[in-house]
């Protein structure tokens, strides 16, 4: 039989986990060398110069060398098969360590940084010579700019046609778009340290650096929110992109002996690993063994065109006792 064309749309979709894998690797580790290297130049420079906003740096840059190093250790552990104790395997604890950071982000990261600043405009510290923390924001933004170069080429190489933050919405893969937004919260927040300390001395107002924490802490809390929501509908269980669920509603009802397809769910249990049940009504005239051989017959199909369907359950429902579901569109992101 021929089975229906996959859309290029979908194309997107299947990309190979171990490519996947290796573009999450690439820019993990990228952004930790970056961080490691500039957490260590901002804490020299604010113990210098006594800068608030190079201080927060700093503890923004440790705070994401540690994000990177737990995306990593979640990566590693999701990757174990499954047991009997999980026997849809450990892919969603990458989901769990991803909402762990954002967390991380915004109680340390975020909190940290406003509370520094507020210390810091009600006790500021005496102006020095700016010079060591312009040149560690030189460098910091290099480095910084450098991973965030990665990040945006791995995640424009896998968002195809789709728009930043539609790529970002259905992404099933936090490590990357993760990275992303820290990276660009940190160049951001390079920004406002620039300005304050610079501001701080133009204007002979030591205070104005801790309003520049203040605001760097700010940012970061509206990145850790932003995290935190995506994380959290990864953890909880989204489904498969709409253009997967269309090619697995087409492949089935394509199937001689096949009325209708009643519904098509599905989970993500890894960024590349995808749980489906299909509730579909079996021609009356089908005998038992006729029934269990189309069931094979399908799901050989289904796993040899979309090789991310790791588990397959088809159940025959008549359609007038089934809870339909009209076919999938495209949720508004």
């Amino acid at each position: 039989m021929e089975h229906p064309p996959r859309s290029d749309a979908y194309r997107r979709v299947s990309t190979s986990s171990i490519v996947a894998a290796i573009r999450a690797n690439i820019v993990l580790y990228g952004a930790l060398a970056a961080n490691v290297g500039i957490a260590v130049a901002k804490f020299v420079a604010a113990g210098i110069t006594g800068s608030s906003s190079m201080l927060t740096e700093g503890v923004h840059s440790l705070v994401d060398s540690g994000n990177q190093i737990l995306l990593l250790y979640g990566q590693k552990r999701a990757a174990r098969p499954p047991d009997v104790a999980y026997p849809f395997g450990y892919g969603r604890e990458l989901y769990f360590w991803a909402f762990v950071v954002a967390m991380l982000i915004f109680a340390i990261g975020a909190g940290v940084s406003i509370y520094e600043g507020y210390l810091h405009i009600l006790e500021p510290e005496p102006l020095r010579d700016p010079m060591v923390n312009y040149i560690v924001l030189g460098i910091a933004v290099a480095l910084e700019g450098t991973s965030w170069m990665i990040a945006v080429r791995e995640f424009n190489a896998g968002r195809g046609d789709l728009g930043w933050w539609q790529a970002v919405r259905r992404s099933k893969d936090p490590a990357g778009f993760m990275v992303l937004f820290e990276d660009s919260a940190a160049l951001i927040g390079l920004v406002f340290a620039g300005i304050g300390i610079w501001a701080s001395h133009a204007l002979g107002d030591p205070r104005i650096d801790g309003v520049a924490s203040i605001a760097i802490g700010l940012v970061l809390a509206a990145v850790a929110i932003l995290l935190a929501r995506e994380a959290k509908g990864l953890l909880i269980g989204e489904a498969a992109d709409p253009d997967l669920v269309d090619t697995i509603r087409t492949h089935v009802a394509a199937r001689a002996g096949i009325l209708a397809v009643n519904h098509v769910r599905t989970i993500h249990t890894s960024p590349d690993v995808v749980f489906v049940a299909v509730s579909a009504d079996f021609d009356d005239t089908l005998t038992m063994g006729d029934g269990e051989t189309l069931v094979d017959a399908i799901e050989a199909d289904l796993k040899a065109a979309l090789p991310q369907l790791t588990s397959i359950y088809i159940r025959p429902e008549r359609r007038d006792t089934a809870v339909v579901t009209e076919a999938p569109t495209h949720a508004p992101d």
